[in-house]
């Protein structure tokens, strides 16, 4: 017989009129995440989906499922007839389990009946289950205030029956708020930025930027690494990657050694926010932090979002250094995002950077380059990296 784990969802409550596009796509992304299990249904029922599972993957269906986003928690449970004396019975065996698993003395019925046609009330319920409890068990006392047992029922178009609570991610599911480009590095900052924006729904693709040879294949592979990481969340990522090389000689060569940073950063944008047209991406995503270096002053931030016309979200814009690296441990990807390879920021580092920079001075430097040709050249060598579910399926040139 198949055990039962009844999911919550929580924000998507919210929702007006539209509430079942969140709903559909909530449990979409429920039936992709426990698709490689078998023997695995999923069923949407009125404001709550369930997963029926074989007795020994539960432990692997409630780590598939609490990554899924929208999910507020996740319970065991026993699903009963609706008929009182089913019930009854029901909840005395789990109860009599429950103490014989966690030596439990105190005990507390409680009752949600969203189902108006059954014929009991709430308090009535509680008082005819938690008394049939009391009485068949006389060493086991009740306790309202701080139960070891608290026992909920939830009267719907069946009784279903928990206990625990095992907490989930929250948050909106992924991809019903359409699609975002993240600016991918190998740093601590990026890969948390996309993990908070993917959690309020954003689809994500990725964009890496690279100065090979200056930069070893060893840093494309913490970048890929970074990224299976985050498809434990997302399922798949495509990644961009792109060599920016020629366009770094080029602003060696022709602009002031202090803007090199910024006009970097520039281009980067640039290129990202023309990938992610193409990719019907309606935002870019970095992991930019105010104050955080050199190129991430109020100025150097208005300066970038100038020169591309597509919203930035900056998710981090206003955590500190020790909060980040806190999601960064809980999503597993701070001890790749430390390894000491070099990434295409480090390459012809000026001695001074410019941490002010002035929207027009900088205008005037880009206006010496060869910009489009510079961005349609690095954007026509780009190879693109298919991460899912944290394999590499493909590697090529696009």
């Amino acid at each position: 017989m198949k055990e039962l784990l009844l999911i919550r969802y929580g924000e998507i409550a919210l929702k007006g009129k539209n509430i079942s596009v969140f709903q559909k796509k909530f449990t979409k992304n429920i039936k992709k995440a426990v698709a490689n299990i078998e023997e695995v249904s999923v069923i949407d029922n009125y404001g709550r989906v369930y997963v029926e599972h074989l007795k020994e993957d539960f432990d692997r269906v409630v780590s598939a499922v609490t990554k899924v986003f929208g999910v507020v928690s996740v319970s065991p449970a026993i699903r009963v007839d609706n008929d009182i004396e089913k019930i009854k019975l029901a909840a005395l065996e789990e109860v009599r389990r429950l103490m014989v698993e966690e030596g439990a003395k105190t005990f507390k019925i409680e009752t949600r009946r969203t189902n108006k046609g059954f014929p009991y009330k709430t308090p009535e319920i509680n008082q005819m289950v938690g008394g049939f409890v009391n009485q068949s068990i006389e060493e086991l006392k009740v306790d309202v205030n701080n139960p070891d047992i608290l026992l909920t029922l939830e009267i719907r178009n069946h009784t279903f029956m928990f206990s625990k609570r095992i907490k989930g991610l929250g948050g909106m599911p992924y991809g019903s708020a359409g699609k975002g480009m993240l600016l991918l590095s190998g740093g601590i900052d990026s890969p948390v930025a996309g993990y908070l924006m993917a959690r309020r729904g954003l689809e994500l693709g990725a964009v890496h930027f690279h100065s090979y040879p200056f930069t070893s294949e060893r840093a494309l592979e913490k970048v890929i690494d970074l990224a299976k990481k985050l498809t434990d969340y997302t399922i798949n990522i495509k990644i961009h990657s792109i060599n920016i090389l020629e366009i770094q000689k080029a602003i060696s060569e022709h602009c002031p050694s202090e803007e090199m940073t910024i006009i970097s950063r520039v281009f980067m944008m640039k290129i990202a926010e023309k990938i992610a047209t193409k990719m019907d991406c309606k935002c870019l995503i970095t992991g930019e932090n105010l104050g955080q270096v050199a190129s991430q002053t109020m100025e150097g931030l208005t300066v970038t979002n100038s020169l591309v016309a597509m919203p930035v979200l900056r998710p981090l814009i206003a955590y500190d250094k020790v909060e980040i690296i806190e999601i960064a441990k809980q999503i597993d990807t701070f001890d790749i995002s430390i390894l000491p390879y070099e990434d295409c920021c480090t390459v012809f580092l000026p001695k001074r950077v410019v941490t002010k920079p002035r929207l027009e001075k900088i205008e005037a430097s880009i206006a010496l380059l060869d910009v489009e040709g510079l961005i349609e050249r690095a954007i026509e060598l780009q190879e693109v990296i298919i991460v899912s579910e944290g394999e590499v399926l493909e590697l090529k040139s696009e």
